[in-house]
């Protein structure tokens, strides 16, 4: 299903454009899921809706299988990415896990402006993305995923997201036809 429709109080959610993992090799090129996130960024800023900038800082603390990243991360790793264009309005969310929404306080500065619906791009698409639309979808959220402007390290868990995942979490979307339904809705 493609995307129909966006809430007058939508929240684009940025997830881990961070030095550290868009170092990392990528199934489509980091460079244009950039670009096309910084469309998306100037498109909800220049209408005045609300910019969350994620990045991860940690992880769960639970036993794995898979050998996980050593932390400290190396100085650096953590910093968004200057394309971002950081702005002062902007609500910027360290996260600790997957997902962007337990142990922060992301839900609370969402309806405290009275966001109803979310739009999500990022890295990665099956595990940062997925995990924060999932949990957004949870606690309410109308949630959109603008599936060009996302990635991951492995293709499997990228386009499984995209054909089983997101399908059941909300609406699925490009780029332009996100900033067309918010252009339609000025």
């Amino acid at each position: 299903m493609a995307v129909t429709t966006l809430d007058p109080k939508t929240a684009l959610i940025v997830i881990d454009l961070q030095k550290g993992i868009v170092a990392l090799s990528t199934v489509h090129p980091i460079a244009e899921v950039v670009k096309r996130t910084r469309l998306l960024l100037d498109t909800f800023r220049g209408r005045g809706l609300p910019v969350v900038l994620v990045n991860v800082a940690g992880q769960a603390p639970g036993r794995t299988e898979r050998q996980r990243r050593p932390e400290p991360f190396p100085d650096g790793w953590t910093d968004l990415i200057p394309e971002l264009n950081q702005q002062p309005g902007d609500i910027v969310v360290t996260k600790r896990t997957w997902g962007a929404f337990p142990g922060t306080n992301l839900e609370e500065q969402l309806k405290t402006r009275g966001v109803t619906q979310v739009v999500l791009v990022g890295v990665a698409t099956g595990t940062g993305v997925e995990a924060t639309a999932r949990q957004a979808y949870e606690q309410g959220f109308n949630v959109t995923l603008a599936i060009d402007a996302m990635t991951d390290l492995r293709p499997e868990a990228h386009d499984y997201s995209i054909t089983h995942v997101f399908p059941r979490l909300g609406e699925t979307g490009t780029t332009q036809e996100i900033i067309n339904l918010l252009e339609r809705n000025a």
